[in-house]
């Protein structure tokens, strides 16, 4: 089967888009594993879909790279966003439909600013064996599961850090089974600067930057270093991203996710 697709990234995360609003894609994982590989195929850290929907302007269904379903993606649903709008698929500011709840979107210059779920299940200082040394590590929930370690246990600079080894271990440790985590290793370099480096599951490889672990790490470090919002976010691309909330009542609500999503190529594959 002939496939069109378009490739964006979103701060270095990148993706293979396909507008499956027809159905003619049956077996999206089969075709993540295939298009998503970097040697036989087009090479992306994820497959996204842009299906119909009937309570928003589309649906967006993710695969990770290794065909596993991604739930949501930060980067995947601002380039989805930004395709949609390119293609005359939606406006500017339109919402869409991803895992059961509706994001908001908005477009503009480049820049695309996408309304994420509010955090959940935080929970701080949980210290765990890891290889031959015990870490302190924090959780949340930000659309997806994501554990934030900071590096000042280390000692080595973020640049030095094992992520592929450390990462790995930390991601299928027994206390996140059975669905694992993202590891996200953060470092404060300004007021309301982080310096991030994510292991994403599903990839099961250090990223460019993670849109969910950009938010995460800003969440916890505002529990930890009382980081005020806006957030920049310096992934490992060096595209910078903003995380903005608010703190209601202990909550953290409005959360947004901002930042570039551009196309590097558009073509066909015969799949």
């Amino acid at each position: 089967m002939r496939i069109e697709f378009t490739k964006m990234s979103g701060a270095g995360n990148d993706f293979v888009i396909v507008d499956n609003r027809s159905g003619h894609i049956k077996d999206g994982p089969k075709l993540a594993r295939i298009i998503c590989d970097r040697r036989a195929g087009v090479g992306a850290d994820g497959l996204l879909l842009i299906e119909p929907s009937t309570v928003a302007s589309y649906r967006m269904m993710y695969y990770n790279a290794d065909g596993s379903y991604g739930g949501m993606c930060g980067n995947g649903g601002r380039c989805l966003a930004q395709f949609a709008v390119m293609n005359k698929l939606a406006q500017p500011n339109h919402s869409f439909e991803a895992l059961d709840f509706l994001y908001e979107a908005s477009v503009e210059n480049g820049q695309v600013t996408l309304s994420m779920k509010d955090p959940k299940n935080i929970k701080l200082d949980i210290v765990l064996p890891v290889g031959s040394q015990k870490l302190k590590m924090h959780f949340v929930d930000t659309g997806s599961p994501h554990v934030v370690i900071p590096i000042g246990q280390f000692r080595k600079g973020l640049q030095a850090i094992d992520v592929m080894t450390l990462g790995r271990q930390v991601r299928s440790h027994k206390k996140f089974r059975p669905l694992g985590a993202n590891v996200n290793f953060i470092d404060k370099t300004g007021t309301n600067t982080l310096k991030i480096r994510t292991y994403e599951r599903g990839v099961e490889d250090e990223t460019l930057a993670c849109g969910t672990g950009s938010i995460a790490s800003a969440v916890i470090g505002h529990k930890i270093w009382n980081i005020r919002p806006p957030v920049r976010i310096l992934p490992r691309s060096g595209i910078p991203l903003e995380v903005n909330f608010e703190l209601r009542n202990g909550r953290y609500e409005r959360i947004t996710l901002r930042g570039p999503a551009v196309v590097t190529f558009a073509g066909t594959t015969d799949v």
